[in-house]
Parts: structure tokens; sequence; C-alpha cells
């Protein structure tokens, strides 16, 4: 994308569920050279919440309402259900505007790359919202993996693991391939997205995936392997039905381990309405959840690296403002998309799938 010397930066955003209102807004407002422009929600109940909380920002009714005055605005953030993500993101594109979608940004890789060529022609800035990469525990895997700590690291075990035995109402659970539910395309896409980026591309893939609680249509419980052209063996859960949770982090090389337990607490407080900048250490992990590394005969906790969700946004306003390459490629996505694929093939078969 070519430079540009505004600045701030006008936002708009679609949506203004959970995802809109409680990651995306307020990052995008508490990020230097952006500014949060215009809200897309019909919602009476969410439109006083947009105004209680970002009295600035503006409520748009459409996402046609917010593209035919695409040139009020510099970037659109995508925050609504999976299945708008494509035609939205097609939309802002075709626009001219940048563009950030929320994970997965599409049902399937070939979408994946479509929008991805659409950038590219365009020279249009396309990046998607991954913030775990962010997760102060991920940070720490990375720092120690790249600093040696570990050896040459054979195994990656990664969680996301909840106990949420009755399904809720919404999008999320219903049983259309179209919305792209279940836990796989949700948690699954941070899982895999994380194991891609430390350990490189996927070769093959194996998975277990079922729908265990009662009333639910969509998977909720699912193991993903995925061998990586560099030799290492990622393993990774999912789950909805998990009453107890494993570690949310292990990591065996052939020199050390490193385990961890525990969620970023990053998710929790932008729920509970605590924003950057608000004051304490954004991101800090509490000490009785520090993780532990070395070998059976010597082992000692490790502070877990302070999390970052900021990092993203402000990646973006860096891309806005020069051209540099977005925080997330986007052909990251397509790359996590066709192991998806391959998962989703794998548990239909009972075998290893290739990827490519």
């Amino acid at each position: 994308m070519t430079s540009s010397p505004r600045s701030p930066f006008r936002v708009g955003l679609i949506g203004y569920g959970l995802a809109g209102a409680a990651f995306h807004a307020p990052l995008i407002a508490t990020t230097p050279g952006l500014r949060l422009d215009a809200v897309v929600t019909a919602n009476p109940d969410r439109r006083a919440q947009l105004h209680r909380e970002h009295p600035g920002a503006r409520a748009v009714d459409t996402p046609e309402q917010l593209f035919a005055a695409a040139g009020e605005l510099d970037l659109v953030v995508i925050a609504s259900p999976n299945r708008t993500h494509v035609p939205l993101a097609r939309a802002a594109l075709a626009a001219g505007l940048a563009t950030v979608v929320d994970k997965p940004l599409a049902a399937t890789a070939a979408e994946a790359r479509e929008l991805c060529e659409l950038a590219r022609r365009g020279g249009t800035l396309l990046s998607v919202f991954q913030n775990r990469r962010w997760d102060g525990d991920f940070l720490t895997v990375r720092r120690l993996v790249e600093e040696g700590a570990l050896g040459r690291v054979h195994r990656f075990e990664s969680r996301f693991e909840r106990f949420r035995p009755k399904p809720k109402a919404g999008w999320r659970e219903l049983a259309d391939p179209a919305e792209v539910g279940g836990t796989l395309y949700d948690l699954g896409s941070h899982l895999v997205d994380q194991a891609l980026t430390l350990f490189g591309p996927a070769e093959t893939v194996y998975a277990e995936i079922d729908t265990r609680r009662d009333g639910a249509v969509v998977d909720d419980d699912a193991f993903v392997a995925i061998t990586h052209a560099s030799g290492v063996r990622s393993h990774l859960w999912t789950s909805a039905i998990a009453p107890l949770g494993g570690p949310r982090l292990r990591v065996l090389g052939d020199a050390a381990g490193y385990v961890k337990s525990g969620m970023d607490p990053q998710e929790g407080d932008l729920r509970a309405g605590r924003r950057p900048g608000d004051g304490g250490a954004w991101g800090a992990d509490d000490p009785a959840s520090y993780g532990t590394l070395g070998t059976d005969e010597h082992a000692a906790a490790v502070p877990t690296d302070h999390g970052d969700y900021p990092a993203y946004y402000a990646g973006i306003a860096a891309s806005l403002a020069t051209g540099t390459p977005p925080p997330v490629d986007p052909f990251d996505a397509v790359a996590t998309l066709t192991v998806l694929e391959a998962a989703r093939a794998s548990a239909i078969t009972g075998s290893v799938a290739p990827i490519g």
C-alpha cells in the first residue's frame, strides 16, 4: 500500500458484538495514529453502548452506507459474523479501503486466497486479526525458541479448552457450514496459526473432531496433529467440554522443556471493560501462573512476557503510514485454512492428510 501523510487514520468498524465492542473498538481507540470514526450496527442497545463507550464515533446502519462514503475512511475492520467476512472484505477492497478481518478470514482456503490476490492486485492493505500471536505465553515460547533455551524443539503442545456443557444461542452454534461455526474454526484458527508461526509450514495433518454435547450440531471437541516441514510435531486441542483443562502450552526440546498453565489476561481484561493505558502493567501475567523451564532434574519458573494485543493495531497504523507489511500477512490465513481443511478431511477418513 502506498504511504499516506494522513494521521490519525479514520477507521470504520463493522460489527459491535463481542468481537467489535470488547476487542477491536478498545484497541483501535487506544492506538496512536488511529481514530474510531464509524461503527456499523443497527441494534438500538448496541448503539447506546457505542455512544457510552466511544462518544466520538458515529453509528451507521449498514455496511453499504459505510462503503458509499469510502472516501471518508482509511481503514475498515470487519468484526461481523463469519459468514459475512468474505463478501464484506470483497466490498471493502473494491472500494479501495485498507481492510482488517477478524479470524477466520474465510470459510475456505480458496476464498481466502481470492481475497489476498484481490488486495495484491489493488495494492491495498489486507490483514487478519490473529491477536493471540501477542498472548504473553506465546511471546514467551517464541522468545525461548529463538534464544535456543529449549535446544532443538521436537514437540509443541497447545490447548484452548473450556467447559461449556450446554450450547449457547448464536450463529457459532448453527449447523449451516456457511456460518463457519464450531470450535475448530474458532479457537482452532488461533492454535494452528500459532503453530505455523513458530515452526513453519505443515506437511501432514491428522485430526479427531467430535460433537459431544447434547443438542450441539457443530464440533465442540477437536484434536489436530501437525507434522511440520521443519520436523517439529504440533499437538493441538480445542474443546468446549473440558471440565479439567490441561496445560496451556508444553514445548519439548532436546535440551529443556517449557510448561505453562493459565490463560493470558488480556481477553478477560477487555471483556471486563479495562483498556490499555488504564494504569498498571497491561498484559502482565500472575506470577502464580508463570511457566516452568528446564528438566525433571532442574527446572525454574520463567516470568511470562507481557501480552501485547495493542501491538497489532500499532502495526496496522505503521503500515498505513509507511507502507510497511502488516503485522499479520493475509497469506498466513490461507496456510491456516489449508491445515483446517486437511483436518476436516482427516477426521472423516481417519487417516493422515497431506498438505499440498
